[in-house]
């Protein structure tokens, strides 16, 4: 509680206005994702209202706009924030492309560091550029703002083809294989945090040993820090007031047409999964014995 009222102004800067979900931790429970707020939820809490897919119903999440409702969630034993990409009002429209990169095991950070540059490369050959956040967990999240007039398929086509170009570069360091056992010890290049899609915020704590904390840090600094050095302990020294994920993130950038039109002829990465997940699955009762 001391943390979220610490970092309030820059934690809640990024939730402001965005479908909240949280991941809560209730003595005697195992940890969950909670994005409909309970019936309990007090009247001041600005909420709206969104169809999910997933579950085939409508959803109320919460808003969180001030303090009083972030220490509110704090109350709940909210540990994890993740907001969407989009806003409540502009819900057809994300404000950001993620890439998020996720190493083969929780030691492999330098692996890490490697693939960012490499996305980091890819984004300023297509004439763009982003920021980098560690997720809190062990790997990193890089964020790229897009034209607010930019939909949601187009936004989702050009963080495969960046995800794609970024693995061209190394295949040997970097994968886009959604299935894990494809990875073979390389960085995952994760395109999939796209349209409805929630990405933990900067400044939110993550339920992991010793409360990390997803945190910004500048890319000539990537490769001398570890997730593990930004903590609910160490976080309030470092900001000491300011806002360095905001102070460093880019103006909204229109996303060059090539990179769109390529990323509509990459398959989405889950779906192909899905597909070859169930074609294995026939493959494998194929081959054993009646």
């Amino acid at each position: 509680m001391d943390y979220l009222d610490e970092v309030r102004d820059p934690l809640i800067g990024q939730l402001r206005d965005r479908p909240l979900s949280v991941i809560r931790v209730l003595r005697g429970q195992p940890p969950f994702m909670q994005k409909n707020v309970p019936r309990y939820t007090p009247s001041w809490i600005s909420t709206v209202t969104l169809w999910a897919e997933a579950s085939r119903r409508e959803v109320s999440y919460a808003l969180c706009n001030d303090r009083r409702t972030l220490l509110w969630f704090g109350n709940q034993r909210a540990v994890e924030y993740h907001p969407t990409l989009v806003t409540a009002e502009r819900r057809d429209r994300p404000t950001h492309l993620v890439l998020d990169l996720d190493p083969p095991a929780p030691d492999t950070f330098p692996l890490v560091v490697g693939a960012a540059q490499l996305v980091r490369q890819v984004l300023a050959e297509a004439g763009l550029s982003g920021v980098v956040k560690t997720s809190g967990a062990k790997g990193v999240h890089v964020f790229v703002p897009v034209d607010p007039e930019s939909p949601i398929e187009d936004v989702a086509a050009a963080t495969r083809a960046l995800a794609a170009r970024a693995e061209r570069l190394d295949s040997a360091l970097a994968t886009t294989a959604f299935i894990r056992e494809d990875r073979g010890g390389r960085v995952f290049v994760d395109s999939t945090r796209s349209g409805g899609a929630t990405v933990v915020s900067a400044y939110s704590p993550r339920l992991r040993p010793g409360v990390p904390v997803s945190f910004p840090v500048p890319w000539e600094e990537l490769d001398r820090v570890t997730p593990a050095d930004f903590t609910l302990r160490t976080v309030p020294r470092l900001l000491a007031g300011r806002d360095p994920w905001t102070e460093r993130m880019p103006e909204s950038q229109r996303l060059p047409a090539d990179l769109v039109a390529e990323g509509h002829t990459i398959p989405i990465a889950r779906v192909q999964a899905m597909h070859e997940g169930k074609r294995r699955a026939r493959a494998r009762r194929a081959a054993e014995p009646d």
